[in-house]
């Protein structure tokens, strides 16, 4: 019988193994190859497919994700990592940022191909994404901003080109504050704790972090483990253009999770989310021992509690395309089309009827009593009669039609699937085409979490010894399944992603509104609209297991309030099946899902006829004729053009 001939990339996928075992001096290490990747989990490294056609360029980004693997097998002390950590929000991302760049200097100034490698997947990343300056002197990614500037100084290694602006904007004051203590880390590559320390140091320099001084410094005679550092993903919440996780980020969920076999039950209802071969199910798993499912509780009196989160290490803002191979998205969006023929049927014609009031609305007004233009009929007779008559030609003009963008961000959670979900993405994706149309730009997010019952979040909860009121406990994933910029035909395929098994679990609205909203705030368009879809309140079990019953659900009402009272974004929620007219002001609720097309599209039509009326309203007195005023000949009293009253609103 003949042999079946070896795929051209298994030889690369062997080498890049045992390159990775020996740099990470573990004969152990597994090597797999998975749509999920990259991720580290124990001695288990997840990298994506080498594409089919792989070039330089590809081969040298996979080499570097392993690279950072095997390095932090090599480098890191969980433990040593998680003693130090700071617990402020700000500060963590820092500290787990410059730990990563740690781990990576040791190789990089070792080896030269591993340099070479690490650039290559900082590169790439960077490539991707867009600098936009109102939004980073907005919301500073100060994470990897000193990530940058720290591996710079480690390496010798400037940043990427499309990261180089962002840095100058913030370099100065960098190292006007922490500039000093950033050069005491050259001499404490080799020394997690020292690193750590440093780290901290530079962190109440900038002014990150005010509880510092309650996590007591290590002395240096702890031999073990004192030369590795625990970089957990600097997921700096940046979403400049919503790419997927920075090659930092995507290196940073490994250890976390290699003492999973250690841990109680939280441990197993873990593995199927860490093991992109595991089965994944949609069904939340079995609460731990002494912890009850997390339902608001009737009580919840703790208003007093400000909303904090344990870690951002391993929450991710990820790009659709980047959760699925591009044959899997092909066949879940021709399934997701087929189930839903006879609906999209439906929402065509409701999106129709929408395109038709957004094109009326930027259609014509015509101007009267010019001297020149299109011979205005109704002043026939009197051009036939005094041929001489001035003012009888009339011209057509376009009303003024504000930018506008678009954004829906649709609940992602298990209870949408099904039906839900199906009719959600199919309503989306018929929308964003209808609007491209009128020119008005569309957003499409998701949200939900990476696991049921914490993910790694939970972890490291565990291991730093489960300190009371830790806030939201569990790792975000925030879903980008088309950018406001990306046009319809590119992004259509991503919404089939909503239909595939496993990627729906809990939801944390709050959150996901700030990053919805932070995004908008960032565009340069003149109006902004935010259209959530969602079928009930806030959960997450880790959370409200261990926080007020009401913990996510007051989050989403304070920051619901701060949008509604200060943001120029329009803000508007269709509920299914569930009562969102308690949170939004402007809201709808819907009994059975089918309904949600003609609410989509009812919702966004009030608020552009409500635009219309609000400019009808501003012109009305202006469109009157002015007292004692009469037009050419006697003809009565003159109106007032267009014109005229373009100027006295400009």
């Amino acid at each position: 019988m003949a042999k079946t001939p070896e795929s051209p990339l298994e030889p690369f996928k062997r080498a890049l193994a045992h390159a990775a075992r020996s740099l990470a001096e573990t004969a152990d290490l597994e090597i797999v190859y998975s749509g999920e990747g990259p991720m580290l989990s124990g001695n288990r490294a997840v990298l994506p497919h080498p594409p089919r056609d792989l070039t330089p360029a590809d081969a040298a980004r996979i080499r570097g994700l392993a690279d950072q693997m095997a390095l932090r097998v090599a480098h890191h002390d969980p433990a040593a990592h998680a003693k130090t950590r700071p617990l402020s929000g700000a500060g963590q991302p820092i500290y787990d940022g410059l730990e990563q760049v740690r781990i990576e200097a040791i190789g990089a100034n070792a080896m030269g191909g591993v340099k070479s490698n690490l650039r290559a997947v900082m590169d790439h990343a960077w490539a991707r994404r867009v600098f936009n300056e109102a939004e980073a002197m907005a919301a500073p990614p100060m994470a990897e901003i000193l990530s940058l500037m720290v591996r710079e100084r480690l390496t010798g290694e400037p940043p990427p080109p499309m990261a180089r602006a962002l840095v100058d904007m913030f370099r100065g004051e960098v190292e006007a504050k922490a500039g000093a203590d950033i050069d005491r880390l050259t001499d404490a590559v080799d020394n997690q704790k020292a690193f750590a320390r440093i780290a901290r140091t530079i962190i109440r320099d900038l002014e990150m972090g005010d509880d510092l001084s309650d996590v007591p410094d290590q002395p240096d005679d702890s031999e073990d483990g004192s030369e590795e550092g625990e970089p957990e993903s600097s997921d700096d919440n940046d979403d400049g253009d919503g790419e997927s996780q920075s090659p930092q980020q995507s290196a940073m969920d490994e250890d976390e999770s290699a003492r999973r076999d250690a841990e109680d039950a939280d441990s197993q209802a873990m593995d199927s989310e860490a093991d992109p071969d595991a089965e994944d199910s949609d069904e939340p798993p079995d609460m731990g021992d002494g912890e009850q499912p997390a339902r608001p509780d009737a009580s919840g009196d703790n208003r007093a509690i400000t909303y904090k989160v344990f870690t951002t290490g391993h929450d991710e803002i990820v790009a659709a395309e980047e959760l699925c191979d591009p044959e899997e998205l092909t066949r879940l969006r021709a399934y997701l089309d087929q189930q839903l023929a006879s609906v999209s049927n439906v929402v065509s014609r409701l999106a129709n009827r929408l395109q038709r009031k957004l094109l009326a609305q930027q259609n014509r007004a015509w101007t009267f009593d010019l001297e020149e233009g299109i011979l205005d009929t109704s002043r026939l007779t009197r051009v036939i009669t005094d041929p001489t008559a001035s003012l009888a030609f009339k011209d057509e003009e376009d009303t003024e039609f504000r930018d506008t963008v678009v954004t829906i961000l649709i609940d992602n959670s298990g209870s949408m699937r099904g039906r839900p979900i199906m009719v959600a993405a199919v309503c989306a994706d018929i929308l964003a085409r209808t609007l491209e149309r009128c020119g008005v730009k569309t957003e499409i997010l998701g949200f939900t979490t990476r696991a049921w019952k914490g993910g790694l979040s939970r972890e490291d909860w565990l291991k730093a010894g489960k300190p009371a009121q830790p806030g939201r406990l569990n790792d975000l994933r925030h879903i980008i399944y088309k950018a406001a910029d990306a046009p319809w035909r590119r992004a259509r395929r991503n919404l089939g992603l909503m239909m595939r098994e496993g990627l729906l679990k809990e939801n944390i609205d709050g959150e996901a509104l700030m990053w919805a909203h932070h995004r908008l705030m960032g565009r340069a368009e003149a109006r902004r609209i935010l259209l959530v879809i969602s079928d009930g309140a806030p959960v997450d079990d880790s959370t409200l297991s261990v926080n007020s019953g009401h913990y996510l659900e007051r989050h989403l009402r304070e920051v619901i309030g701060e949008i509604e009272a200060k943001s120029p974004v329009q803000l508007i929620a269709i509920g299914i099946g569930h009562d969102v007219t308690r949170y939004y002001k402007n809201a709808v609720t819907i009994v059975d899902v089918e309904q949600l097309a003609g609410a989509m599209v009812e919702q966004l039509a009030d608020l552009f006829d409500e635009e219309v009326r609000r400019v009808t309203r501003k012109n009305a007195n202006l469109l009157a004729p002015p007292p004692n005023t009469q037009g050419p000949q006697g003809s009565g009293p003159r109106r007032s053009t267009f014109k005229e009253v373009r100027r006295a609103t400009a």
